[in-house]
């Protein structure tokens, strides 16, 4: 954050966001710009890790809010697509040493380290992406959300984004972590460092994730432990009409640590049987 006036920008991004300065104001109009331009260049963040814990920078969620109410649509063309938006695509791609396929889009305000490749997916504005990950086709990173390094998004993957109330933590993938086809994770749930999520596992704030590798079952929400291997599951609830299966996220064992990580994660896979 070095030679930024996060200060200066934090007062008169939140007095905007509240309605006490008007979107006119020269000085609230710049913190936004350059709130928006930091997080495109990786040099602010949404959210990071500080002792242990993730800490949500609110204040920019209000700025990229800001953000789109100060812009107004316009037309892009890129060979032969035409765009509409408020927000322009990111730029400079090679010299960040990142590949995208088409049709596969990153927004500006959105930063990828080197080394990711993006498929035909999607990165949202406020996201950031972490070196040597894999976004896999028609998976979708939300706004905000942050992931980690050397992680792979399988196809189909939806990361849920968030940029209101402000200070809601996003959505965290952690570095090494597999995420498998059609995963859905939302509300500002925390996958940690390693953990492998097989195809068609929905992960919400309210999602119970139910380890299954003792001699009872432990329950825990919001959050998948370091290097758990997760498959889909049921848990009984009872309604008016009856009993029923409600969706869960079960820990059916951990992965095991290795020097090398891919070894590591088809190890996991095979063992334990998790589609990817």
């Amino acid at each position: 954050m070095t030679g930024y006036p996060i200060e200066r920008w934090r007062q008169a991004v939140g007095e905007g966001y509240e309605g006490s300065r008007p979107l006119e104001d020269l000085e609230l109009r710049g913190a936004v710009e350059g709130s928006v331009a930091a997080l495109d260049a990786g040099d602010l963040r949404v959210a990071e890790p500080v002792d242990g814990e993730w800490v949500t920078h609110g204040w920019l969620q209000q700025a990229l809010t800001l953000y789109f109410r100060l812009r107004t649509p316009v037309t892009m063309e890129v060979g032969p697509f035409e765009f509409h938006d408020k927000v322009p695509l990111k730029r400079g791609l090679r010299e960040a040493g990142v590949r995208v396929v088409p049709p596969g889009v990153a927004r500006y305000g959105s930063f990828l380290e080197p080394g990711v490749i993006l498929m035909p997916g999607y990165v949202n504005v406020g996201a950031r992406v972490g070196g040597g990950t894999l976004i896999d086709t028609w998976a979708t990173v939300g706004s905000c959300a942050q992931i980690g390094r050397r992680v792979h998004l399988s196809g189909g993957v939806g990361i849920g984004g968030v940029l209101e109330p402000p200070q809601s933590r996003p959505v965290i993938v952690e570095d090494d972590c597999f995420v498998g086809s059609r995963v859905v994770v939302v509300e500002g749930v925390v996958i940690e460092r390693e953990a492998v999520i097989g195809a068609g596992v929905v992960l919400t704030a309210s999602t119970p994730i139910v380890d299954v590798t003792g001699s009872e079952p432990r329950v825990t929400r919001g959050r998948v432990e370091s290097r758990a291997v997760v498959i889909p599951g049921t848990v009984p609830k009872r309604f008016a009409a009856g009993e029923f299966g409600t969706p869960c996220a079960l820990v059916i064992g951990r992965r095991k640590p290795s020097t090398d990580l891919k070894t590591s994660l088809n190890q996991a896979l095979r063992e334990f049987g998790v589609p990817g």
